[in-house]
């Protein structure tokens, strides 16, 4: 006999018409009913005496209970594998970098010759205001191959140990969309872009012995947040036998969507082809991803007009794509030809031109009657978009793809965008009002490892949109707290084809539940970012729940 719970004694939000009710009940894995509390508990009452007796009354006492978060887009394999490795967060020095890592050196007992990986720094945030170079690491790890990764996750540095181990020389030709880092003919260590990703592949990883642990912690990570669907952004064939240990152990407790590289996972598509668009072990194949471009605060993210100059003077610097127009318009028509959804990292509007260019021409050669009736099936989206033009926001209105905002860049680079753009450009990033006016169903997303994947942050950003050092950035793109919501509870369920399941409170629908300390529509603007998650819930289970309270 399926358990029964009775939730009420605070408001509970629907996402849906009408937007509030007193009540929620749930039948095993499902809401079976909401409404007010006389009319469930009258329903309660209609039950069988022993099913009646049966059911748990959960008083909220004044909490808020809403749809679990789904987060639109972080890297699930990335976040687990990061907290194996030394964290330069919030780091403002570069002796204060090295200092982290001789201290992880130290405590951790790390052998000479094994392999260390660091990430999370930002040379936007130093004291220097540079990168780091082969040299800085050399000093804090003389023994070990060293590999830090830059905050964004698009570029990195290596020390000198490193790159002789990979074999890199001065002579080793950047690829393209890349670059390796040479000044005066001595390699300085930096790479970006598709230069990095090609070397961070080839940097040895963890066991999966290290990395089951570490899968178990993220995912209490994302709970904690109040999520139950999460994403891995990027999978590639070398992560077969991982994906293996997952499903073959049921690892997974949470709703897990992947998307792997449109150009490197055939292996693991025909591996996992009984999880395309279909869960099983908790895991399922949402459809591929590409990269067109780099990150807007690391100054590769590709753009229509050049960046303002940097210490280098460079006046018509404007960024770089990463794959070819023959590329990206090849992915477009197999994603279409197999019927899945294709993700693009785009984050400066030249890519999301390239992006729009390919489904435009995409579609005109499909013979559909419309531009929506060819992307209806595929719900495409442009991951980050945050430098997407107004011109450009029309045409995917027009097109059906979706933008998902990492709308967080607002509070954490958004000074770093003031100086790299100008304020007039830097206010324009994640144009979310102008989705909103245009119909179109945004979603926000922290991108995690990058950001820890606070929904409450994103949704926070999104209302008041200010920077670190308290400049409003695009007010007129503010959007309320309900509309904010909408991109990561009903939104966030369309994006992932399973509006009909998840992201509202409605009978039918799983009891993906998150209980909040606050209720984030009636506090204050300023306040959102610090309501607590007191407990989340999947499908009837709880599996967070707040030490706090």
């Amino acid at each position: 006999m399926a358990k029964r719970t009775l939730y009420y004694g605070g408001p509970v939000i629907t996402m849906e018409e009408p937007l509030y009710a007193d009540a929620l009940l749930v039948k095993g894995g499902k809401i079976e009913a909401v409404g007010s509390f006389d009319e469930l508990k009258g329903l309660i009452a209609s039950l069988p005496v022993d099913d009646a007796r049966q059911v748990e009354y959960r008083d909220l006492k004044g909490c808020t209970l809403l749809p679990a978060f789904l987060d639109p887009h972080s890297h699930f394999s990335q976040y687990a594998s990061s907290l194996l490795q030394i964290p330069l967060d919030e780091t403002e020095s570069i002796p204060e970098i090295q200092d982290r890592i001789r201290e992880f050196i130290r405590g951790n007992h790390t052998a000479p010759g094994q392999w260390l990986i660091a990430r999370g720094y930002d040379h936007n945030l130093l004291a220097e205001n540079r990168h780091l170079t082969r040299w800085d690491l050399d000093e804090a790890a003389p023994s070990n191959p060293l590999l830090v990764q830059h905050r964004s996750g698009h570029l990195g540095v290596f020390n000198t140990l490193a790159l002789d181990e990979l074999g890199v020389t001065p002579q080793t030709p950047s690829p393209s969309g890349g670059l390796i880092g040479v000044k005066d003919g001595e390699l300085t260590g930096y790479m970006e872009e598709n230069a990095f990703m090609e070397y961070l592949k080839k940097a040895p990883s963890p066991s999966l012995d290290d990395l089951t642990g570490a899968f178990q912690k993220v995912q209490d990570r994302y709970a904690s947040y109040g999520i139950t669907t999460i994403q891995d952004g990027m999978i590639v064939d070398q992560m077969v036998p991982l994906y293996k240990m997952l499903l073959g152990n049921h690892l997974l407790k949470l709703d897990l969507v992947g998307y792997p590289g449109a150009e490197n996972s055939q292996g693991f598509m025909k591996e996992f082809s009984h999880c395309i668009k279909t869960y099983q072990s908790r895991f399922k194949i949402g459809g591929y991803k590409i990269f067109l471009d780099g990150s807007p605060q690391g100054r590769t993210a590709w753009m229509r007009a050049p960046y303002l100059p940097d210490s280098s003077g460079q006046t018509d610097y404007c960024g770089y794509g990463t794959m070819s127009d023959e590329a990206v318009l090849a992915a477009v028509k197999m994603a279409a030809d197999q019927g899945l959804q294709l993700l693009a990292h785009c984050n400066g509007d030249a890519a999301a031109e390239q992006y729009l260019r390919a489904f435009e021409t995409a579609y005109k050669e499909s013979g559909a009657v419309s531009p929506k009736e060819f992307t209806a099936p595929l719900r495409p989206v442009i991951i980050h978009a945050q430098l997407i033009g107004a011109d450009q926001l029309a045409r995917a209105a027009e097109l059906g793809l979706i933008p998902s905002f990492f709308i967080a860049h607002v509070y954490y680079w958004g000074d770093t965008h003031i100086r790299n753009f100008g304020m007039e450009r830097a206010s324009a990033i994640s144009p979310a009002s102008s989705a909103k006016a245009l119909d179109i169903p945004y979603t926000f997303h922290q991108d995690s490892p990058v950001l820890e994947p606070n929904m409450l942050e994103t949704v926070w950003c999104a209302v008041n949109r200010l920077t670190r050092s308290g400049i409003p950035l695009g007010p007129d793109q503010r959007i309320s707290a309900l509309d904010a919501l909408k991109g990561v509870t009903i939104n966030a369920a369309y994006q992932y084809f399973e509006e009909d399941r998840k992201g509202s409170l409605a009978p039918g629908k799983l009891a993906d539940l998150v209980i909040l300390g606050d209720n984030p529509l009636e506090v204050s603007p300023e306040a959102i970012r610090h309501i607590p998650v007191i407990e989340t819930i999947k499908e009837g289970e709880t599996i967070y729940r707040n030490p706090d309270f």
